[in-house]
C-alpha cells in the first residue's frame, strides 16, 4: 500500500507538470507570432486542453486502452466506468502501481498536446471554428486510436516498436497533421516575396523564452512520469537523459545556426532545446548520458536544416512546429534502434515500421478532416482579417488594449 501511495503521488506530480506545459506552449506560440493574433492563439490553447480532457474521458481513454482487442481498433465503452479494485486500481497490465483515476488524468494531459502542435503551425491565418472541429476529431478519435497501437498493446507493440514517452505517438502524430494543415492553408501574406522567405518577427521573444523553459520543466513530468512508477533508478536516469539532450540540442542548434547565418539567433537556440527534448523522448529510459547528448546534438543540428528546408518548399510554419515535433520526433524514434540498450538492426526496422505506419495513418486522416473542412466551410480567413489581425475579427477584442501599435 505504501508503494502504491508513493507511485501515485509521483504520477500526480508528473500530471501537474505536463498540464503546466500548456502554459509553455501558449507562451511560445504567442511570443513567436504577431501581437494582433495573441488572443486567437490563447483561445485555441485553452480550448484544446479543456475539450481534450472531456473527450478523453468520454471516448479517448477507452479507445486508447481498450484492454483485449484486435491490435488495430478497440473500444471499452463510453466514459470512465471500468471496474475498480478496492484501492481504486484497475487490474490491467498497463496500470500497475497507481490508481485508475491517476492513469486517466496523466494520459489525458498527453492527448491534448498533439493538437497544440498543430495550433502553432497554422497560427495567424486559420479560421477558429474549423480549427476547433479539427481538434475535436483529432484529439477525440485519431490520437487515441494511434496511441492504442503501441501503448494499448496493439500491433506495433507486438512488433517490438518502442516509444517510451511519445516522440512519435505524441509529437509526430501532431507533426504530420501540422504538415497537412500548412499545405492546405498556404503561407501567410508577406511570408514569401519573389519566391524568397521573409522573416515575420514574433512580438514577444521574452515570452517565447519563458515558454521554452516552462516546457523544459514540464518535460520532467512528460518523460519522468512515463516510467509509470516512482522507481528511483529509472526515474532519475530518465530525468538526466532528458536534461542533457535538451542542453545539447540547444547548444548545437545555436552553433550550427550561427555558422550558417552568421548571427546569434535566440529563436533557433530555443527550438534546438525543444528539438533535443523531442528527440530523447522515445528512448529516455534506455539511453546513457552520453547517448542522450549525441541524440540531442543531432536533433539540434537537424532543426537548422529542417527550418531551412521547410522555407525552401514554401511551407509557412510560424513557430517551427514541423521541424521540432515531426523531424526530431522521427529522429528520436529511429535513434532507439541506433543508441542505448535496445540498439540493433531488428529494433531499427521496428522503429522504421512504426514511423511509416503513423505517417500513413496521420497524413490520411488529417487530410480527410482538413480537406473536408476546407471544401465545406473554408479554413482560411479573408485577406482583410489576416492583415488586421484575428483578435479583432474572430474575438472582437485586443490582447493589449493599452499598447496598440499604429494607433491614429
Amino acid at each position: 500500500m505504501e508503494l502504491l501511495t508513493i507511485n501515485n503521488v509521483w504520477m500526480m506530480i508528473c500530471t501537474a507538470l505536463v498540464f503546466f506545459m500548456h502554459l509553455g506552449f501558449a507562451f511560445l506560440e504567442i511570443g513567436l507570432t504577431r501581437q494582433k493574433n495573441t488572443l486567437n492563439i490563447l483561445f485555441k490553447n485553452i480550448f484544446i486542453v479543456t475539450i481534450g480532457l472531456l473527450l478523453y474521458c468520454l471516448v479517448g481513454f477507452n479507445l486508447m486502452y481498450p484492454g483485449e482487442f484486435n491490435g488495430f481498433f478497440g473500444f471499452a465503452g463510453f466514459g470512465l466506468d471500468s471496474p475498480l479494485t478496492a484501492d481504486g486500481a484497475l487490474d490491467l497490465a498497463y496500470n500497475e502501481g497507481y490508481t485508475y483515476w491517476t492513469d486517466f488524468l496523466f494520459q489525458g494531459m498527453f492527448a491534448a498536446t498533439a493538437a497544440t502542435i498543430v495550433s502553432g503551425a497554422v497560427a495567424e491565418r486559420m479560421k477558429i471554428v474549423p480549427f476547433m472541429i479539427f481538434a475535436i476529431i483529432y484529439v477525440g478519435i485519431i490520437y487515441p486510436i494511434a496511441g492504442s497501437w503501441k501503448w494499448g498493446g496493439g500491433f506495433l507493440d507486438q512488433l517490438g516498436f518502442y516509444d517510451f514517452a511519445g516522440s512519435t505517438l505524441v509529437h509526430s502524430v501532431g507533426g504530420w497533421a501540422a504538415v497537412v494543415a500548412v499545405c492546405l492553408l498556404g503561407p501567410r501574406i508577406g511570408k514569401f516575396k519573389d519566391g524568397k522567405p521573409q522573416a515575420i518577427p514574433g512580438h514577444n521573444i521574452p515570452l517565447a523564452t519563458a515558454g521554452v523553459l516552462i516546457l523544459w520543466l514540464g518535460w520532467f513530468g512528460f518523460n519522468g512520469g512515463s516510467v509509470l512508477s516512482a522507481d528511483p533508478e529509472l526515474t532519475s536516469l530518465t530525468l538526466v537523459t532528458t536534461c542533457l539532450a535538451a542542453a545539447a540540442g540547444g547548444v548545437v542548434c545555436m552553433l550550427v545556426s550561427t555558422a550558417m547565418y552568421k548571427n546569434l539567433d535566440l529563436t533557433m537556440f530555443l527550438n534546438g532545446i525543444l528539438g533535443g527534448l523531442v528527440g530523447i523522448t522515445a528512448g529516455a529510459d534506455q539511453m546513457s548520458p552520453t547517448d542522450a547528448i549525441l541524440i540531442g546534438s543531432i536533433a539540434g543540428a537537424l532543426i537548422v536544416f529542417a527550418v531551412s528546408f521547410i522555407d525552401k518548399v514554401k511551407l509557412d510554419d510560424p513557430v517551427g512546429a514541423i521541424a521540432v515535433h515531426l523531424i526530431c520526433g522521427i529522429w528520436g524514434t529511429l535513434a532507439v534502434g541506433i543508441f542505448g540498450n535496445l540498439a540493433g538492426v531488428d529494433q531499427f526496422v521496428s522503429q522504421l515500421t512504426g514511423v511509416a505506419c503513423y505517417a500513413a495513418f496521420c497524413i490520411i486522416t488529417s487530410f480527410i478532416i482538413i480537406f473536408a473542412l476546407k471544401k465545406t466551410m473554408g479554413i482560411r480567413v479573408s485577406e482583410r482579417e489576416e492583415l488586421e489581425g484575428l483578435d479583432a475579427h474572430e474575438h472582437g477584442m485586443d490582447a493589449y488594449p493599452d499598447f496598440r501599435l499604429n494607433e491614429h
